[in-house]
């Protein structure tokens, strides 16, 4: 069991690695995006890099939804909502709140009273809206959001200097599936691929798992998000807690964060309170009377006091008044208020009022109550304002908690769950369990008694977690017919979020094939269990239909030895699920096959226990028979009598269609997919040649100034200078006269003119800046070359580390650099500065190189250096007072050395095992010795000599 454990804990620790080697070989990098209705955060993660916040050109650290089109050219964030001020009808914000919707949405409807400067036409062919911009151009909401994305994700991998293509994105929980749909189309115009469309309460609560896991046990404890951004408002009840499952074969314990309740508000936000400070401003300067036209009519003026309304709103959620101000308003005039935060809170009573309508629907779905709930925490930025943390309190009975980081935890969130997915790294895993909003169930028709009735089966009810698989199991059908996926009954939600919804009818698929499939089958002797239609509702909350087959099931007499077995059990599922065959349009889910909870047996009981039973009759059988019948063949027999059920599905044809507003598809998908990539070029070359245009511009000013600069001066001839200076003002007087419409390739041809004038006299510069350092350099190093030159000399006397080959080249290799020095010295004595320069700093350099190779391979073999060793017999017999002679030990074989490079031995020395010894020649002259010893020098050990090198070095 020990062993079972270490190996499996050397798996886990060896994924790790190979995880973290493929995100650092491939350079992989993961990022999420936070798509509000009014301010966009990105977060990426890549390689040696944790979770963070990618920041826009500007840098900082969310952009406005915001995208204009002017002249030609397309803008983004900030530099669109200055487009907007001047021409509203070409800036496009809070294009969320339109995807999937009909022009007759009331969502559509409040959008166009509150931007009633938009052209909004209707798309009769997918039954959706559109955006014109001119006669000739349109927009749909998928296309304007694809571009925000896309730019999204050239935040990201400007951060992260790599290529991103992978993303978790946040959605509002409230999207329904045409919207998710429409989302995930924007996305792929995008050019990204989403691993996971995560609801944004999904992602807040994530968030403050990730950071809190160790407050996380056994016990579930229950957390309420209170988030209310610019558009809506959501109540989120979650819980806590870890749970033991069993994974592939692992017992794992991670915490869980569950989604338990939702209520929401799709209109109440930030954004209806400046809206309503905007028509107040307004108000009160119409009734200055400055002029005779109506601030209303005009779409600038209007848009200049939308701006100066969110200034104003946010500062009075810090103040308690404060004055709106806007230079030329209108006609050239000015206008300047005060506002006082009470006079805001009346203009918004009503919306006050709404505050606690999420709360109370949360509650309402979750089943929960009030005295449960651990913390309240406060999400999104319209949190902030005195008065709905007021009338928050006044309802809910625990303290207010602003501990989370209110702007970017979705994004923190979402993007923890991209690094969960990728394939390129390994995080702490935490479970996300997401939940049904909306109801969904199946719609078909039956005839009894020759009268067709309608029948309604629920697929996914209310709160239903997800991602799950349901089949819906048809089993009195003999020929083709068709069933309808629609949304259930809303009855728990306010009637203006119903019709908000839009479309309660979701597809109609068409199953044609049936008659001859169950002919088929019954001429197989086989029995019809049912049609099955299989759905699945995926991570995104997206509902697909994978497959519908027909089941059917027929008695074996001889049963396969090898079949037989799974055979039995999914018979034993079948019946199991099928029930009883008179009951029509039976839901059932799947056998989950990969995680399973430790604390049960089995999650089908009923299974178990069948299963059981037959293990137990087998057992007796096989009893039975060992106490009566001995033979084999009375056995074999026995088996033969047993029948055995088999199992027979055969896939049925099923046509999808799509019902209500419908996503781009077949000719207009190519077309929108073509205008966006002809946009993108265009965006690309204009920063291309943006870039060559402020080169050219920054060289000329650059070297301008240089040449006024006393070094720059000395260092050019005046006939450099002058044509140096002309240059850079014919070409500038060029640029402000004719040259702001030219190619890339003339901007660059006139930059590589300009440096070509230059590139001499910056050189010389360059050369006289450095030259200084490097003669510094060579001058300390020939001192100490020198000196371990002396050293090594003294050292060749006591003992034979050093060659006097060795010597002699390393004198050489001095001798020659100070030649070099001072020939170098006198050259720039006698030249100029504005002179060509002769020895420049790389030459030096590669010069210095020469002797600091052959000193560094000397030092190398001091330090591998190590006196012969006598062997034990010779040292018995040198202190053998009986000895006349002392036996020399022989010599060993130099170590030979590459006559053409000399360090090729100090490498092999470095790679050389410690055990190995460089022998030398150890001398035995006992003379020497004795006149060693009279002259009480001390002796050299190898210790001694390394020592000394070192010091000298």
């Amino acid at each position: 069991m020990k062993l079972n454990t270490l190996s499996m804990f050397i798996i886990w620790l060896l994924l790790i690695i190979v995880a973290t080697f493929i995100g650092h070989s491939n350079g992989i990098a993961i990022m999420s995006i936070d798509m509000g209705s009014e301010s966009m955060k990105v977060a990426i993660v890549s390689p040696g890099v944790p979770m963070e916040i990618a920041l826009n050109k500007e840098s900082k650290r969310k952009t406005p939804v915001t995208i204009a089109f002017r002249n030609g050219e397309r803008s983004f964030g900030e530099d669109a909502q200055v487009i907007g001020i001047r021409s509203p009808q070409n800036s496009f914000s809070y294009i969320l709140d339109l995807l999937g919707k009909s022009i007759d949405n009331p969502m559509v409807e409040l959008y166009k009273r509150r931007f009633p400067y938009y052209d909004i036409i209707s798309d009769e062919k997918r039954k959706t809206i559109t955006f014109k911009l001119d006669e000739n151009t349109t927009y749909t909401p998928e296309e304007l959001l694809a571009q925000i994305l896309h730019k999204g994700k050239e935040f990201a991998e400007n951060s992260a200097g790599q290529k991103i293509s992978e993303a978790v994105i946040t959605v509002p929980g409230f999207f329904n599936q045409i919207e998710r749909r429409a989302f995930m189309q924007a996305a792929d115009l995008a050019e990204i691929k989403v691993l996971q469309l995560i609801n944004d309460y999904t992602a807040v609560a994530l968030n403050y798992g990730i950071f809190r896991s160790k407050e996380i046990n056994d016990t579930a404890y229950y957390v309420m998000f209170y988030d209310m951004g610019a558009s809506s408002t959501t109540a989120t009840i979650v819980s806590y807690q870890n749970v033991k499952t069993k994974e592939k074969g692992f017992v794992e314990t991670n915490p869980h964060v569950t989604i338990l309740g939702v209520g929401y508000d799709r209109t109440l936000g930030g954004l209806e309170v400046q809206i309503r400070l905007q028509h107040y401003l307004a108000k009160e300067f119409d009734a200055l009377n400055k002029t005779t036209s109506s601030v209303f009519s005009n779409p600038r003026a209007m848009t200049k006091l939308f701006k100066e309304a969110g200034r104003v709103k946010n500062v009075l959620s810090a103040n308690t008044d404060h004055f709106a101000q806007i230079e030329g308003l209108i006609d050239e005039h000015d206008f300047r208020l005060q506002v006082t935060r009470e006079k805001l809170e009346q203009l918004c009573t009503d919306l006050f009022e709404r505050v606690a309508n999420p709360i109370k629907n949360a509650l309402k779905t979750s089943g929960l109550t009030m005295d449960v709930i651990s913390q309240v925490v406060l999400v999104g930025a319209a949190t902030r304002m005195p008065k709905i943390q007021e009338h928050l309190n006044q309802y809910l009975p625990v303290e207010l908690s602003k501990n989370i980081n209110t702007d970017e935890a979705a994004a923190m969130g979402a993007v923890y769950k991209a690094a969960d997915l990728s394939k390129g790294f390994k995080v702490k895993k935490f479970v996300t369990k997401d939940a049904v909003l909306f109801p969904i169930h199946i719609v078909f028709d039956r005839t009894v008694d020759n009268r067709v009735k309608q029948v309604k089966k629920s697929l996914f009810s209310k709160m239903n977690p997800y991602p799950q698989k349901k089949i819906i199991i048809f089993n009195k059908y003999t020929e083709n017919f068709q069933f309808h996926v629609n949304y259930a009954e809303l009855d728990y939600l306010p009637p203006n979020e119903i019709a908000a919804i839009g479309n309660f009818n979701l597809s109609t698929i068409t199953l044609s094939g049936v008659n001859e499939a169950l002919d088929k089958h019954s001429k197989d002797g086989a029995e019809s269990k049912g049609i099955k239609a299989h759905f699945v509702m995926d991570e995104s909350g997206i509902l697909n239909l994978v497959n519908v087959e027909l089941v059917s099931e027929k008695s074996s007499s001889a049963p396969n030895e090898e079949e037989g077995t799974f055979s039995i059990f999914g018979s034993t599922i079948s019946k199991l699920f099928a029930g009883s065959e008179d009951k029509e349009g039976k839901t059932e889910e799947p056998l989950k096959e990969d995680v399973k909870p430790v604390h049960e047996d089995s999650e089908y009981p009923e299974l178990q226990k069948d299963s059981g039973n037959k293990t137990k009759k087998k057992n007796e059988s096989v009893v039975t028979e060992d106490k009566i019948v001995n033979k084999t063949e009375k056995v074999g027999k026995e088996k033969e009598k047993k029948a055995t059920i088999v199992t027979i599905k055969e896939p049925i044809k099923a046509d999808e269609i799509k019902l209500g507003p419908q996503i781009l598809s077949g000719d207009k998908l190519a077309e929108s997919r073509e205008k966006l990539h002809r946009l993108d070029v265009h965006d690309f070359e204009k920063t291309v040649r943006e870039t060559a245009l402020n080169n050219l511009e920054t060289f000329i000013i650059d070297a301008q100034q240089k040449l006024e600069l006393e070094e720059y001066a000395a260092a050019a001839t005046s006939q450099e200078a002058e044509k140096i200076l002309k240059a850079c003002s014919e070409i500038s007087e060029w640029l402000y006269e004719d040259g702001f419409s030219v190619t890339v390739d003339v901007y660059e041809e006139k930059l590589s003119q300009l440096q070509k004038l230059t590139n001499d006299v910056y050189e010389r510069v360059y050369e006289h800046k450095e030259r200084a350092d490097v003669l510094k350099g060579m001058t300390s190093m020939l001192n100490a070359s020198t000196k371990f030159l002396n050293n090594m000399r003294n050292l060749s006397l006591s003992s034979e580390i050093f060659t006097q080959i060795e010597i002699e080249t390393l004198e050489k290799v001095i001798n020659e650099t100070q030649e070099y020095y001072n020939i170098v010295i006198k050259s720039f004595a006698e030249t100029a500065l504005h002179e060509p320069v002769k020895y420049k700093v790389r030459d030096i350099a590669n010069k210095m190189a020469l002797l600091d190779r052959e000193v560094k391979y000397l030092i190398n073999k001091a330090k591998i250096w190590k006196p012969k060793q006598e062997s034990p017999t010779n040292h018995t017999e040198s202190t053998n007072e009986n000895a006349t002679n002392t036996e020399e030990e022989p010599e060993s074989e130099p170590v030979p050395k590459s006559t053409t490079d000399p360090h090729m031995e100090s490498l092999q020395n470095e790679n050389t095992s410690e055990n190995e010894e460089v022998q030398t020649e150890k001398s035995s002259n006992t003379e020497e010795s004795t006149k060693l010893s009279n002259d009480n020098e001390p002796e050299m050990t190898r210790e001694s000599i390394q020592e000394e090198v070192h010091q000298e070095l």
